[in-house]
This record gives C-alpha cells, sequence and structure tokens, in this order.
C-alpha cells in the first residue's frame, strides 16, 4: 500500500508537456547525468573539475559573487590565496554536477565503497526519543551525494525549495523519495515539516542561505552580518525534536568521501532564538574551514543587510 501511495503521488507530478521541445534541453542534461553517474570515479572527479574550471571563466556573474563572499569571510588570506581558492571552489563545483547524479543514479555498490560515514550511532540515539530529529547541514557542493550516504542508514524527508522548472523539480522530488524513502517538503509546508517530526522522523534542513528578513535575524557569519533564518531554534521549540548536525566532505584525489555525524546539540533550543542561531553558524564556519572550497559561495548570502548598510554585491 506505501508503495502504491508514493507511485501515485509521483504520477501526479509528470505533464505530458514535459515531452514539448521546451524541455528538450532538459532531458538531454538528465540523459548526460545518468552517463556521468556510471562513469569511473576517478574519471568524474577529472572531468569535473574541468568543467568547472571552465564554468569559472564563462559565469562571471557567479564568479564575481564567490569572490566577494571569499573576500568578506577569508580577509586574511592574500589576494593570491583567495584566487587559488576562487578556482578550487569553481572546480568542487563542476566535480557536483557528477555528485549530484551519482547521488540519484550510481548503485549502492559503487557508493559504498567510496564513503565513510561516522557517528550514525548520534542519530540513531536521537530517533530513539521518539520526538523526531532535524538533520542540520549546509549548503556545500557535493549536498545531494552528503544525503544519498545518510540514507544507508535511516530515511529522512528533505526540505527544498521548489525549482522554477517543473520538469527537474519532479525528477529531483522523485530521486530524493526513491533514495531517503521518504517524500521530501517543501520549505512552505510547516504543518507537513512538523508532523514529520511528531511521527519521530528525521528531516534533512539547511538553514544558511538568505531568504529575506522575514523569520531572520542578523547575526555573524565567518565575521560578516548575515541575514539568517531562525528556524532551527523555533522548528526544535514547537516540536521538541533533537537537531543533529552532519557535514560531508569529499576528501583530497580519489580517495573518497568522509560524513561525520555529530551528537544531538545540548541546551538547544536555549530560550534565546537569536543565541541559537549565532550558535548554528560558528558550527558551520568550523565545518566549512576543513575544506572551504566546497562550500556554496556562489549564492548571496550577504545581499540582505540591516537598514543603513548597503549589499556587497
Amino acid at each position: 500500500m506505501h508503495n502504491r501511495t508514493i507511485a501515485t503521488a509521483r504520477s501526479k507530478l509528470f505533464s505530458w508537456r514535459f515531452l514539448g521541445p521546451a524541455y528538450w534541453l532538459i532531458w538531454l542534461g538528465l540523459g548526460l547525468m545518468k552517463i556521468m553517474a556510471a562513469l569511473p570515479f576517478h574519471w568524474q572527479v577529472a572531468a569535473g573539475k574541468q568543467i568547472g574550471r571552465l564554468l569559472g571563466k564563462i559565469a562571471q556573474r557567479r564568479r564575481r559573487i564567490a569572490a566577494i563572499n571569499l573576500e568578506l569571510c577569508f580577509p586574511a588570506l592574500s589576494p593570491n590565496e583567495r584566487a587559488v581558492l576562487l578556482d578550487e571552489h569553481f572546480m568542487a563545483l563542476g566535480v557536483g554536477l557528477f555528485e549530484t547524479a551519482m547521488a540519484w543514479w550510481a548503485s549502492d555498490k559503487k557508493l559504498q565503497s567510496l564513503a565513510r560515514v561516522e557517528g550514525v550511532e548520534h542519530l540513531t540515539h536521537a530517533l530513539a526519543r521518539g520526538r523526531g530529529v532535524i538533520l542540520l547541514t549546509g549548503h556545500f557542493t557535493l549536498l545531494e551525494l552528503g544525503a544519498r550516504f545518510i540514507t544507508w542508514h535511516h530515511p529522512f524527508h528533505a526540505m527544498y525549495r521548489s525549482h522554477k522548472n517543473r520538469l527537474y523539480e519532479m525528477v529531483m522530488r522523485r530521486e530524493r523519495e526513491r533514495r531517503s524513502g521518504l517524500p521530501p517538503l517543501p520549505h512552505e509546508d510547516l504543518r507537513g515539516l512538523l508532523r514529520a517530526l511528531k511521527k519521530g522522523r528525521a528531516v534533512w534542513y539547511a538553514p544558511d542561505q538568505n531568504h529575506g528578513i522575514r523569520n531572520s535575524v542578523f547575526v555573524p557569519f565567518f565575521g560578516v552580518t548575515a541575514c539568517t533564518v531562525m528556524a532551527t531554534s523555533r522548528l526544535a521549540t514547537m516540536s521538541g525534536a533533537a537537531v543533529v548536525p552532519y557535514f560531508p566532505k569529499r576528501l583530497p584525489g580519489t580517495a573518497g568521501y568522509e560524513i561525520t555525524i555529530l551528537p544531538a546539540l545540548t541546551d538547544f533550543p536555549s530560550g534565546d532564538v537569536e543565541a541559537d542561531t549565532r550558535r548554528i553558524n560558528t558550527l558551520l564556519e568550523d565545518y566549512i574551514r576543513q575544506a572551504p572550497e566546497q562550500y556554496f559561495w556562489v549564492h548571496r548570502r550577504f545581499k540582505t543587510q540591516p537598514p543603513g548598510k548597503t549589499s556587497p554585491y
């Protein structure tokens, strides 16, 4: 019955308009992603870096945004060091295309030889409380693949922002659900999120992007004023769910991946939403510094500023 319900939900997402010429390039791209997922890992890394170098040359707007972010967040680095980091970031973005393809279509057999997941017991222990888990992370270039590794141990709902391209969203939802075992939830579905937590389930959530001043507070991120959503603290307060951080990292060369699951945050929520939000930013910073090129620097993280301050972009 459960599988039939999922299949019905998926079929409702399909539209015959997706077969029209307007979507042919998307279909081509998805087909190429399936091919990419089947390539040997060392080919994926090498090709991804080359694609990333090309992206760094042609995506000038995104390159400028990333350069500004790196200058703001790493002022101690010299201009040459930041230039190297910027190039490495675009190479990580290129590899991230292959990592998304692997997350959706590579076999478990292939991936299990590449990844090491540490701290699964922390997630298991938090779920045993029966009050749900907010599986907290950040927007890393290997976001999709890092989540796939977690699904080997526990299913979860993934929070996401609706995509403008309906065909891409259909495929994304289908593949995330197929791998995670539970349907993804759009950010605006607060009731669905709270229901999932109250059922004792895990919900994947990344609160580190700028969604405007509503439901946000200005707290430091790498020492820079950043408009940051307060939802993690508020959701934990409303649901009683534990907040379990995890962070994915691609190891040097072709050594594979390491996923670190941390113990549930203690004394969280604290009753001070601003302090809780600042704490999460600090936690993210600590892990971003371990492999800064793998964080999603092309997002305009600091675009919303307090009155009297202009956007750095």
